[in-house]
């Protein structure tokens, strides 16, 4: 006689072991680059040292459902633009992606998931491209400060909203 856990499905879906197979889950199932540019319109000029650059900084985050089995894409857009001195230095243009699977989770709770929680996933290799990529146009490498996508998330519900925290 042998002592064996078995994990025995009931009807519901449920696993008679505690549920485990119902549990919200999520996977990471790859990360890309999807659309990367980095002009350096004016070098060598713009390369000389001089006064501090203004750094002009934007980022969205968008997600979309690839198919019924709970895989989303969600896309990070980072533009970054450095003048100096009224002339451009470099422009880089980054779409870093993930593919995220979801399985249990509350229609609720995935908005926030993919736009809050999943672009932290990504932000840091998104980060170390546009550092490498601004370092090898000759440039110190641009260092973004780590954001808070749970405030920008918050932010943005707001504005759609029309003001209105809900």
């Amino acid at each position: 006689m042998t002592d064996e856990t078995a994990s025995a499905p009931l009807e519901n879906g449920s696993l008679a072991n505690g549920g485990a197979e119902t549990a919200p889950s999520v996977r990471v199932l790859a990360q890309y680059v999807k659309d990367f540019s980095f002009e350096n319109p004016n070098a060598p000029n713009s390369l000389r040292e001089g006064v501090q650059p203004k750094i002009d900084l934007q980022l969205d985050v968008s997600a979309r459902a690839m198919d019924e089995s709970g895989v989303f894409e969600v896309d990070l857009k980072i533009n970054a633009r450095s003048d100096r001195e009224g002339q451009t230095q470099f422009i880089i243009e980054l779409v870093y992606s993930g593919l995220f699977q979801f399985a249990n989770v509350p229609g609720e709770a995935l908005e926030p998931l993919l736009l809050a929680e999943c672009p932290k996933i990504l932000f840091p290799f998104a980060r170390q491209l546009i550092a490498t990529n601004s370092q090898a146009g000759g440039y110190p490498p641009l260092m973004l400060d780590p954001m808070d996508f749970g405030a920008l998330y918050a932010t943005q519900r707001i504005e759609r909203s029309g003001g209105q925290p809900s």
